[in-house]
């Protein structure tokens, strides 16, 4: 099956980074501590930052966060890290940015949800007077519609023109609907207010990963901005993986989606780290980027008793994430190889040689010893009780050997 081109024509530059118009989908996260605790927040940008996020979004919430905003971005410039920050408002936003000209002078962007962004008669002008900061600053701003925190004006007049109707739609396809239109709207509000299409980014996110399917779809038969992707809250451990991998795998094959993000529920004191892995590895198994060197493991069955093969996969995989913020600008092209790690000599062999890399580990009963290939071909065989590290050492000197300043000076 192919896959799709993304439809998104407009490019929004958010910082240094590009998000649409033909640029690779782009891999964001958020931090959760207390954004007026800078050194804290800082810590968790790096983190995230290294683990690849391309855009990290803090919470802007008070005017503590807002005046710290100016000083956590000088604090990442002069540790190196350039990575783009957004803002997250709600509520408040229009007074905050007024009251802290640093702090929407310092963000890449901004992030306003139209259900928050004001009640009653406030909404129109607290939304225009964001957009108006927005067009002052020259910053991009992503509209984000939430299920969860729908405009109740979009509804209820949605509503009431379904109750008028002679065959009334259930309360779940209004509700899709208000939520495309509440977007839609606002989008076109905001280009009156001066706002650009190079400068609008738009999402739908609930937690249904049906609906939210059906609403990206419908979003994007309407317009043509670009488009974040998300579940609102994608849950914990391997269901928040599954629901978001469903929702967003299909999505992007059918061309829809710029950017995203794994709203994953972290365990207890866990890193925010896994998310942005998570994204990467979604982006990079369906064919869209390569983020590291991908680790092909065999699962295991009646003929590997041992479990030597799923350390040793484990231990490689963790070494070549580890090394990937050092070898993305010392070996480029790195991230695009294939290591096999095998179990048996059923599979392992063939995979083996189907890989950049390869090592074919004694399954029960086999004779104890490991085949190791490169580029197809069988270089060396490994035995004895160092496999493990021999190997390690192999997968490095064939990194040295075929990407970087190594492979140039043997080309040239």
């Amino acid at each position: 099956m192919s896959i799709s081109m993304r439809k998104t024509t407009h490019q929004v530059m958010v910082g240094n980074v590009k998000v649409g118009g033909g640029a690779p989908i782009v891999v964001q996260s958020m931090t959760n501590t207390d954004t007026a605790d800078a050194a804290a927040t800082v810590n968790q940008i790096i983190e995230l930052a290294d683990a690849g996020s391309e855009l990290v979004r803090i919470t802007v919430n008070s005017e503590e966060a807002a005046a710290a905003v100016s000083n956590i971005k000088n604090q990442l410039l002069k540790k190196g890290y350039s990575v783009p920050i957004v803002g997250d408002f709600h509520f408040n936003g229009h007074r905050l940015l007024e009251k802290y000209p640093d702090c929407a002078e310092t963000l890449d962007k901004y992030r306003i949800n139209p259900g928050n962004v004001g009640r009653g008669k406030s909404r129109d002008p607290q939304f225009q007077q964001m957009i108006e900061f927005a067009c002052q600053y020259n910053k991009p701003v992503r509209i984000g519609v939430n299920g969860g925190s729908l405009d109740q004006s979009v509804l209820t007049r949605l509503l009431d023109e379904n109750r008028a109707l002679p065959n009334p739609e259930p309360l779940a396809a209004v509700t899709r609907k208000a939520i495309v239109l509440s977007a839609l709207e606002s989008a076109a509000k905001a280009e009156e207010l001066g706002l650009g299409k190079d400068k609008i980014i738009l999402s739908c996110k609930i937690s249904n990963v049906q609906e939210l399917i059906s609403i990206y779809q419908d979003l994007s038969s309407r317009c043509n901005y670009t488009l974040h992707l998300g579940l609102t809250e994608a849950g914990m451990g391997s269901k928040g993986i599954v629901s978001s991998s469903a929702a967003l795998g299909i999505l992007m094959q059918q061309g829809i989606g710029d950017t995203i993000r794994i709203s994953l529920t972290p365990e207890p004191g866990a890193s925010r780290t896994k998310e942005v892995i998570v994204g990467q590895e979604l982006l990079q198994t369906m064919g869209f980027r390569s983020f590291t060197p991908m680790v092909i493991a065999c699962p295991g069955c009646g003929r590997t008793t041992s479990d030597y093969f799923q350390h040793l996969a484990q231990d490689i995989q963790s070494y070549l994430r580890d090394q990937m913020p050092i070898w993305r600008t010392q070996y480029p092209g790195v991230e695009a190889m294939e290591v096999a790690v095998m179990g048996c000599v059923v599979n392992g062999p063939g995979e083996s040689k189907s890989a950049n890399i390869g090592i074919s580990l004694p399954g029960t009963g086999e004779t104890p010893v490991a085949p190791v290939y490169e580029d197809g071909v069988k270089t060396v065989t490994l035995k004895g009780d160092h496999i493990a590290e021999e190997f390690q050492g192999i997968v490095q000197r064939y990194i040295e050997s075929h990407y970087g300043e190594a492979r140039e000076k043997s080309v040239a």
